[in-house]
């Protein structure tokens, strides 16, 4: 069984935020930290994700990411991997994260089920991590990406956010950390939310030119494996890492799109930057409802829009892209 939309694009990887909240207050995304709404509800326990993921396994979803916020808040965070990693048919768990407690839990991490672990570092200068992300720990950032390779996690990427006037300077060490390191560097174009129209007008900083860059230094496109989505992938015979491009904005960016979102409540967003969610969590509170949660899941796919309309100026209702998981 799979999923297929109007549009011919097969789906199999979710991405589940079990958490609005993050301790980082990163300039592009949570400049004055986190505020809980007053009517937020809890986050999906440990049973209504499993539940959740069994329902999407069902639908031929094998790929499942983690997100926040900031998900290793959580202290049932291996718990929720584990209830992810054993649902039958799910080949890849994965995570992304801030990193900050990586460095104490990267081996429990390995050991309950984790395939696959990204963490946003937007500089490696000290003085600049700590005017993006509002904390002073790169060191241990650092020291967790260390112990994540030492644990043995399979794949470890990191995601830089591309910010113009911000970290540019930074763009030639993140490449050289893929030199002798088995590491993925992922540079992202910022994209435009309901809160940071402002930054994004001053820092935004499309991708075309790291992309001559990496030609012009020998990098080369690489085929897409299975599973991949919209991002370009780079390697170099000189270096152990790979160099991955999201580009958002680019015209081509969404026809390659493989991926639904599921926000912490419970809520299906069809695309990142849609109108909306259809809420799931009333058909998360019982096992013996996964058919009629399949069965939602394949009525409402058709809703799901060509593109996003970025391009327009449109963003939905990703007010920050904490709350969804970018």
């Amino acid at each position: 069984m799979h999923l297929e939309d109007s549009h011919g694009r097969s789906f199999h990887y979710l991405r589940l935020s079990i958490t609005e909240a993050c301790n980082f207050r990163c300039s592009y995304c949570l400049p004055n930290g986190f505020s809980k709404p007053a009517n937020a509800c809890r986050p999906l326990s440990v049973q209504e994700t499993s539940n959740l993921v069994s329902g999407f396994a069902e639908l031929g979803f094998w790929k499942m990411r983690l997100t926040g916020g900031e998900p290793t808040i959580r202290s049932d965070i291996l718990e929720v991997i584990e209830a992810v990693a054993r649902t039958p048919g799910i080949r890849q768990v994965a995570l992304t994260t801030n990193g900050y407690r990586l460095r104490k839990i990267a081996r429990e991490l390995r050991d309950a089920g984790l395939h696959s672990l990204n963490v946003s570092l937007d500089s490696l200068d000290s003085d600049r991590f700590r005017e993006i992300t509002g904390q002073p720990r790169l060191s241990e950032v650092m020291d967790g990406i260390d112990a994540a390779l030492v644990a043995g996690i399979p794949s470890v990427k990191v995601n830089a956010v591309l910010l113009r006037g911000v970290n540019e300077q930074d763009l030639g060490s993140f490449i050289e950390l893929a030199k002798e390191t088995p590491i993925g560097i992922r540079f992202i174009e910022l994209m435009r939310t309901g809160q940071n129209e402002e930054y994004f007008l001053r820092h935004h900083l499309p991708v075309g030119a790291l992309q001559f860059r990496l030609a012009r230094s020998g990098w080369k496109p690489l085929e897409k494996r299975a599973g991949d989505g919209p991002a370009l992938e780079y390697g170099h015979s000189d270096y152990r890492g790979r160099i991955g491009v999201i580009a958002p904005y680019s015209r081509e960016f969404c026809r390659s799109c493989n991926r639904l979102r599921v926000s912490s409540q419970g809520g299906l967003r069809l695309c990142l930057f849609g109108e909306g969610d259809f809420p799931l969590r009333t058909l998360l509170q019982s096992p013996s409802q996964k058919g009629e949660l399949v069965d939602t899941v394949r009525a409402l796919i058709d809703r799901k829009p060509e593109s996003h309309l970025l391009h327009q100026g449109k963003f939905g209702n990703a007010s920050t892209l904490a709350a969804i998981g970018g």
